[in-house]
């Protein structure tokens, strides 16, 4: 294994600094961290470990090699070849190579094993603290059905369903009757819409049902699945919530992430366009409860299905740190990752639920090598240009720099591109600035339906749900666009050519009161 293992410049400096007694406050040592993860959430969680005086360890994959958080690190180790399965998903060796460096802690990030309760266990018995939640806090939000019984008793608005798993079909369809249609058939485990049936009628429930137990199978090894009713037009809402060991727990306000594809989040915004200062308030408080009824420690998400008339239901919980966490530290000003940190050291929250305030509005666009003209499938390859925004209010958390190549083997996720403003509008306008400059070529990317969002009057209105993409989308909008914009820039390029003062004016002219750019990237 010392083969494998490339040393970088070790900051020693920072780690006499960080060196603690503890005596006084009897606080877990947090020295030298390693992260079990990669890409951009690697490298965010690198620089506030930096900040606050800590060692950091990378492991990375074959594929990752020449990553820039991999150069960022203390130390770096490679754990295996490029498929997941064999190198960031290796739980066991991971904790034995934290053993053998001496890590004091690791930071699952999001993803591979954050919400593996037998890889935290695993870690707690090797003497190593998670910087994440309990095992038992895991198993129970993990399911959805467990996740339902343990806030079922802190009074938590649920959508109307089953409180068990359902497995024999003619008894479903039966309790599907008396919910009454469209109902959901949705998969106990896992998430991002696998093992998920929209039924609208009954004659197609058998069959809707038989596809999302195999799915759910194929997925997450668990068949269980349970019945709700169906909220047709939702907005989905996340509250971000923080806990301690010593039973202070906050929320810190909403997430607006309805803007998806797939059942997956393209689009974030913090705070919602439509939530009252009195609902955040009720959502807040019962995120709060949701935490505290399975003992919840550091940073988690409970998420909230919002119908049409502002009724709220809980979904689920989210045991790890969210991939739009930038957003809540921007209106903020809460470093959640040293948050997860601190809390994980021990010590208490240092602020209360009134000290917490929200300050502006911010937007997260996930930049997806992928392409929105195509079913938005992933278009992987090299980074020929590839040039960030910046600026006032602008913040870019990636892991790519140009001439790297996207790998296959993993989400397709280039960046998150966050941009903040004293308002909603000039967050919006800010964004839409941002896109303009940032520069990404050899890829294609969902930069375009992200501007395309961002100026539907639905988006700017507020007046939008999960159905956006369904309701307000078709490819054919973003071709007819790069039509104009290619048709704007011959027309200047010929006018150019023709070296005719007039017809360039005129050329000109037009073009400045199109709404589309020539220059457009």
């Amino acid at each position: 294994m010392a083969e494998q293992r490339l040393f970088f410049k070790s900051k020693r400096v920072y780690y006499l600094l960080s060196k603690r007694t503890n005596l006084a406050q009897n606080l877990i040592d947090m020295n030298k961290i390693l992260i079990a993860n990669r890409g951009e959430i690697a490298l965010r969680i690198m620089r506030t470990a930096k900040e606050m005086g800590i060692l950091t360890v990378a492991i990375y994959s074959e594929a990752d090699r020449n990553a820039l958080f991999v150069r960022y690190a203390d130390e770096a180790v490679c754990v295996g070849p490029p498929a997941s399965s064999e190198s960031y998903l290796r739980g066991d060796y991971i904790i034995e190579l934290s053993k053998e460096m001496n890590v004091d802690g690791i930071h699952p990030g999001y993803g591979f094993l954050s919400e593996n309760a037998d890889f935290a266990r695993k870690v707690s018995d090797a003497g190593i603290t998670l910087i994440g939640p309990s095992p038992e806090a895991m198993e129970v939000m993990g399911s959805k059905l467990a996740a339902k019984a343990a806030v079922k008793e802190y009074n938590i608005p649920l959508v109307p369903g089953t409180d068990e798993a359902v497995t024999d079909v003619g008894e479903a369809e039966k309790i599907a009757q008396e919910i009454g249609f469209p109902i959901l058939v949705k998969a106990s485990a896992g998430g991002g819409g696998k093992g998920m049936r929209v039924v609208e009628r009954v004659e197609d429930f058998r069959e809707q049902m038989d596809r999302a137990v195999s799915e759910a199978i194929s997925s997450f090894g668990d068949g269980a699945v349970f019945i709700e009713r169906y909220v047709g037009s939702p907005r989905h809402i996340e509250i971000q919530i923080l806990a301690d060991t010593h039973g202070n727990v906050v929320y810190l306000f909403e997430r607006e992430c309805s803007i998806q594809r797939r059942h997956q989040k393209v689009i974030e915004e913090a705070p919602s366009a439509v939530l009252t200062p009195e609902l955040r308030k009720q959502m807040g408080e019962a995120a709060v409860l949701v935490a505290k009824s399975c003992d919840y420690v550091g940073a988690g998400t409970v998420e909230f299905l919002l119908d049409e008339n502002l009724n709220f239901f809980f979904l689920e919980m989210n045991t790890r740190l969210q991939v739009e966490h930038p957003v809540t530290e921007q209106i903020t000003g809460i470093d959640l990752v040293r948050e997860q940190i601190n809390v994980a050291r021990g010590e208490k929250l240092a602020f209360t639920q009134d000290d917490l305030k929200i300050q502006g509005h911010s937007f997260e666009v996930r930049v997806y090598a992928e392409d929105p003209m195509n079913n938005f499938l992933p278009d992987i390859g090299t980074l020929e240009t590839y040039v960030r925004p910046q600026g006032l209010g602008v913040r870019v958390d990636d892991g790519f720099e140009e001439g790297m190549e996207i790998p296959i083997y993993y989400d397709p996720m280039i960046a998150k591109l966050v941009t903040f403003g004293k308002d909603r509008e000039t967050a919006r306008q800010r964004m839409l600035r941002a896109i303009d400059e940032y520069q990404i070529k050899g890829v294609k990317t969902t930069m375009d339906f992200c501007r395309f969002t961002l100026e539907h009057e639905a988006f700017i209105s507020g007046s939008f749900d999960t159905n956006f993409v369904k309701n307000h989308f078709k490819p054919e909008y973003l071709q007819t666009k790069k039509d104009d914009e290619q048709e704007i820039a011959a027309l200047v390029a010929a006018s150019l050519v023709g070296n005719s003062k007039s017809s360039t004016a005129e050329t000109l002219a037009a073009v400045s009161k199109s709404k589309w750019r020539a220059n457009r990237v």
